[in-house]
C-alpha cells in the first residue's frame, strides 16, 4: 500500500516502537512512588518531558502531558472560554479550527458563552485584523491553529498572539498538525498555551501535550493526583510519554531533511496533477502551506468516491480531517474559504510523510491520471 494518509497518522517510527518496549519491559514503576522502581520512572519522566519541550523551544516544566491534541485542545478551550463564576465569557476562534476546538466552543456556547467564528479568504487564511475586530476586553480565549490540517495553509499565530498580549487576552494554538513537520517555537510564537499530539509525528496514539506558557494561570483539567503539576492528574502513561519522546528527538534530528524532500516530493506531486487536470482546484495554493500537504478538488467527481476508487489501487488518502472521514458531507474549511458545495465535496488530501518515496508519487500519479476520467465516464456532468 502507498500510505499518503499522514495527516490523519502517522507509521510509528522503529526507534519508537524499540523505545516504548524497553519502557515496558524495564520500568514496571509508577513515577510518583518513592522507591527505587518508581524514581526510576520519575527520571525516565523527567527526561521525556525535555525532550518534548525542546522540539518547541519550551521549558520541560511547561509542558503537561494528556491523551492527545484532542483532549488538549479540550482543556485550553473549556478551561478558559467558560465562566465559573457566572460572569460572560467570550472565545474567538477561526472558522476553520479542527472539531477538537470547534466543538468544544459550541459547548461553551451553549453555557452562555459569546463564540465569535472568523472567516477566512480565497487561500484559507486568517486576516488578523477581523480578529483584532472580535476580541475585546471581555475576549477569555482566541484560539488560532498553526496549520490547517486539510488544506496544510498555515495562519498568522504569532500576529494575532501580539494582539492578544497588548490585550492580555489568552492566546491557544492547535499545533497538532504543526509540529515536527515545520519549525516550531514557543518563544517566537508568543502563545500562552499549545497542543500537540505524538502520532502526528510517527509516535504513538493517545498521548499528546498541552504547553501551558510559566506562570499562566490555567485551570486543572483533571483533579486527582499532584501529576502534572498539579493539573492533570492520574497516573501519566509513562510507555506513551517515552515514545512521544523519541518522536520527538527523531523530529527534530532530521527536520531541516523532511522539510527539503518532503517538500520536493509534494511539490512533484502538485505539479504532475496539474499537467495531467488543469481544471483541479489546489486548494490553499498560494499560501505558504506544510510542506507535506497537497489538498485537491477534481470538479465533477466527489472525493470521496476518488479516495475510495484510490485504496481500492492501493493508495491511502482521505478527503478532509480524519475524524470527518466516514461522514460524506462537504469539507467545512473549503466552505469558509468561499468554494462553493461542489468543490467542497470534491476534494482529496494528499498528505505525504517521512517515509514517502518518488517512485509511490510517479505511481500515485498513474493512479490517479487512470481513475479520475473513468469516473468522470460513470458519472459525467450534466
Amino acid at each position: 500500500m502507498i500510505y499518503l494518509d499522514h495527516n490523519a497518522t502517522t507509521p510509528v517510527a522503529p526507534e519508537v516502537v524499540e523505545a516504548m518496549a524497553a519502557c515496558l519491559r524495564d520500568c514496571p514503576g509508577n513515577p510518583s512512588s518513592v522507591h527505587r522502581a518508581g524514581q526510576e520512572a520519575a527520571r525516565r519522566l523527567d527526561r521525556s518531558r525535555e525532550a518534548v519541550a525542546a522540539l518547541i523551544g519550551a521549558a520541560p516544566d511547561e509542558i503537561v502531558f494528556t491523551s492527545g491534541a484532542t483532549e488538549a485542545d479540550n482543556q485550553a478551550v473549556l478551561g478558559l472560554g467558560v465562566s465559573h463564576d457566572g460572569r460572560a465569557s467570550h472565545i474567538v476562534a477561526s472558522a476553520i479550527e479542527h472539531q477538537a476546538v470547534l466543538a468544544p466552543a459550541r459547548v461553551a456556547e451553549s453555557a452562555g458563552t459569546r463564540l465569535d467564528l472568523i472567516g477566512v479568504d480565497a487561500l484559507g487564511r486568517v486576516n488578523p485584523a477581523d480578529v483584532a475586530a472580535e476580541a475585546g476586553s471581555g475576549t477569555a480565549l482566541i484560539s488560532l491553529m498553526l496549520a490547517n490540517s486539510e488544506t496544510g495553509v498555515l495562519q498568522p499565530v504569532r500576529e494575532i498572539a501580539d494582539f492578544a498580549k497588548s490585550r492580555a487576552i489568552p492566546m491557544h494554538t492547535d499545533a497538532a498538525q504543526a509540529v515536527g513537520k515545520i519549525a516550531v517555537d514557543v518563544r517566537e510564537l508568543g502563545v500562552d498555551l499549545l497542543s500537540m499530539s505524538a502520532h502526528k509525528l510517527r509516535g504513538p496514539k493517545g498521548i499528546g501535550a498541552l504547553y501551558v506558557r510559566r506562570d499562566f494561570p490555567a485551570p486543572v483539567w483533571l483533579h486527582g493526583g499532584p501529576q502534572e503539576g498539579g493539573r492533570r492528574g492520574g497516573t501519566e502513561n509513562l510507555p506513551g510519554v517515552v515514545g512521544f519522546a523519541k518522536a520527538c528527538e527523531l523530529a527534530a534530528a532530521r527536520l531541516a531533511e523532511y522539510i527539503g524532500r518532503v517538500g520536493a516530493l509534494r511539490e512533484r506531486l502538485e505539479t504532475g496533477v496539474r499537467t495531467r487536470f488543469p481544471e483541479a482546484v489546489v486548494n490553499g495554493a498560494g499560501a505558504a502551506r506544510l510542506p507535506n500537504t497537497l489538498s485537491v478538488s477534481f470538479p465533477g467527481i466527489e472525493g470521496a468516491r476518488l479516495a475510495l476508487s484510490l485504496d481500492l489501487a492501493g493508495i491511502a488518502v482521505s478527503t478532509g480531517s480524519a475524524c470527518c472521514g466516514k461522514r460524506p458531507q462537504a469539507s467545512h474549511v473549503l466552505l469558509a474559504m468561499h468554494h462553493d458545495y461542489g468543490v467542497a465535496t470534491c476534494a482529496v488530501r494528499f498528505s505525504l510523510g517521512w517515509e514517502t518515496t518518488a517512485a509511490e508519487i510517479e505511481a500515485t500519479l498513474a493512479a490517479v491520471a487512470a481513475t479520475v476520467p473513468r469516473l468522470r465516464t460513470l458519472n459525467p456532468e450534466p
